[in-house]
């Protein structure tokens, strides 16, 4: 940061306009947001097979994981055969899950889905203070089928249940992700931002490489996680 990496100061009641105009904008994003989410509650959704995942108890249907609740979030984790530490991305992320009893009022439920072994991802949860349910995908073809490919990428897909027939409804991924994650809007109120070099910011402003401010997967394990 320069030494002159700071905002204009001007008088109350010229903030007060700015603030004004700002705050024009944000609400016709919100009133976007808002009908996005009306779009998004009139998709359609696809059937899916009667997938079998492995939970920590063994395997489980698909349409059991939904823990008797209609509707599922699942964050496809992603996962790197023989690594200590897995995406740190995904793993920051879903870091930030702790409190997810809410979601049964909305007949809900939200889990991570990965492609590692299941022995192996629940030693990762542990390892790094996950607090939420794991599944593994590993011996199963659910996890390529919605866009999280052995290998791959991470995802988030949203599944209806209909007694044991499960529906696709929505998927996303890349910074698709972002709007599920609290981290992101409380970094961007900030004045300076991100601070990463992507992002439009006045002259002189911090900047560095994107990314570079997330913690690692190891560092959320030294926060959360127990030793081993």
């Amino acid at each position: 940061m320069t030494a002159n990496a700071l905002p204009p100061v001007v008088d109350a009641d010229t903030w007060q306009r700015r603030l004004d105009e700002l705050r024009a904008r944000e609400k016709a994003a919100t009133r976007e947001l808002d009908a996005i989410a009306a779009q998004r509650r009139r998709m359609p959704m696809v059937e899916l097979p009667d997938y079998t995942l492995e939970g920590e108890q063994g395997p489980v249907r698909l349409a059991d994981v939904f823990g008797g609740a209609s509707q599922l979030i699942v964050y496809n984790h992603m996962w790197f055969a023989g690594e200590r530490w897995q995406c740190g991305g995904c793993t920051w992320l879903t870091s930030q899950y702790t409190r997810l009893e809410f979601l049964r009022n909305y007949d809900a439920r939200f889990v991570v889905v990965t492609q590692g072994p299941i022995e192996e991802a629940l030693a990762y949860k542990r390892r790094v203070g996950n607090r939420m349910a794991w599944y593994s995908t590993a011996n199963s073809t659910f996890g390529a089928d919605v866009g999280a490919p052995p290998g791959g990428g991470f995802a988030v897909n949203v599944f209806l249940r209909d007694g044991a027939t499960v529906y696709r409804t929505w998927h996303t991924d890349g910074r698709g992700t972002e709007q599920l994650s609290h981290t992101f809007p409380l970094i961007d109120v900030l004045p300076y931002g991100r601070r990463e070099e992507w992002q439009d910011s006045p002259e002189g402003w911090p900047r560095s490489p994107a990314y570079s401010g997330w913690p690692g997967s190891d560092d959320v394990a030294a926060l959360y996680g127990e030793e081993d």
